[in-house]
């Protein structure tokens, strides 16, 4: 039989790591893709024009210092929640809970907001701070200790961590609820304005934006260039040889887990004393999973995440936008928001792998003649 017959149509093979320009030339031909076809979906379904929907994408972001500020407010708590699970994923921890370890973040500086508001104000910032911290380690300590001790599947057990810090919120929602009967809590010390975030010059959100800022620099310095964060990644490769060489792997899963629910738990105390100042079950908003996303579109890379935050934060306050001025279904902007994530994800394909399809057999003849 001839050996041509018998190879496949196409197959694929891992690339070699590419430079950065090639990496990013792929990306930015993804992204062009991405929004050509929504132009075309735009002006088949709505008749709209692409240029002026794309336009109120950026008015969304862009089109008042206010609107600024909330864009660089979302880019910032979803940045943190990134951070936070990054070193799990490094790790090859598949920690799909921080949702819930940000509820429960949420959910201790509540109560401290609440029951200690008597408190001068710099110490009960204070308390509630170290309350979040050490609610998001425990929470995501539980499974990380099932895990060491037992091998428990991680996945499932962070998932079902998640409902139960749901169901914790909403029943103290109840117990907490003003007025009585409403189902929700309201601004939490509107008045006196007691464990609120201070505001530096007139912006609520700058004080929120520097606390990450300064975080994702430690945490860049932190996997980089520490024996944890060298740690980490040798588990992560594999736990096999992180053993060999002498490496606690139990201790580093706990360590690695805790330090990630803590700054989940920092995320739902950046919402409640810096922005949102209220609780609700929905309040984590999904940045839970969304920050899977920018942590892997930036390959966990902390400095790189500014950039995928930035891009997700961009798209979700633009697809608002678009539903607001052309009266669509909040719907239709998130569409538009899929393609551009499909095409960029897609885009890392290319960027790891290499397409190689068979040679014609007139071709292949005459090389052999």
């Amino acid at each position: 039989m001839n050996k041509q017959n018998t190879e496949p149509l196409i197959h694929i093979t891992k690339r070699r790591e590419l430079a950065w320009t090639k990496a990013w030339t792929i990306r930015l031909i993804a992204i062009v893709a991405a929004l050509l076809l929504c132009a075309l979906v735009t002006t088949l379904t709505t008749g709209l024009d692409p240029i002026s929907v794309y336009g109120s994408m950026i008015k969304g972001s862009f089109g008042s210092p206010r609107k600024f500020w909330i864009l660089m407010k979302e880019v910032a708590v979803l940045l943190c929640v990134s951070l936070a699970l990054t070193p799990a994923f490094r790790m090859k921890f598949w920690n799909l809970g921080g949702e819930g370890q940000i509820l429960i973040g949420v959910l201790v500086t509540s109560a401290c907001m609440i029951y200690l508001k008597g408190l001068p104000g710099p110490i009960l910032i204070l308390v509630m701070l170290i309350a979040a911290l050490a609610a998001g380690a425990i929470w995501a300590g539980i499974p990380a200790f099932f895990k060491a001790k037992w091998n428990t599947n991680e996945t499932l057990f962070t998932l079902m961590m998640n409902y139960v810090a749901t169901q914790l919120v909403a029943f103290f929602i109840i117990i907490w609820e003003s007025p009585k009967g409403s189902g929700k809590v309201g601004i939490i010390n509107q008045s006196e304005m007691q464990g609120w975030l201070p505001v530096i010059g007139t912006n609520k959100y700058l004080l929120t934006v520097l606390i990450v800022a300064v975080v994702t620099i430690i945490m860049h310095i932190y996997l980089k260039y520490s024996k944890h964060g060298y740690e980490i990644s040798v588990v992560g490769e594999s736990q096999r040889t992180a053993r060999y060489v002498g490496i606690k792997v139990d201790r580093v899963i706990v360590r690695t887990l805790l330090l990630s629910g803590a700054l989940c738990g920092l995320a739902g105390w950046l919402m409640v004393a810096g922005t949102d100042h209220t609780i609700t079950t929905t309040l984590a908003g999904g940045r839970g999973f969304l920050g899977v996303m920018v942590a892997w579109l930036a390959q966990f890379n902390p400095l790189a995440m500014v950039a995928s935050s930035f891009l997700l934060g961009f798209l979700e306050r633009g697809a608002g936008e678009i539903s607001t001025a052309f009266q669509l279904n909040h719907s239709y902007g998130d569409i538009l928001t899929g393609i551009i994530l499909f095409f960029i994800i897609g885009s890392e394909f290319f960027i790891n792998y290499q397409v190689h399809f068979r040679k014609s057999g007139r071709k292949e003849e005459s090389q052999n003649v």
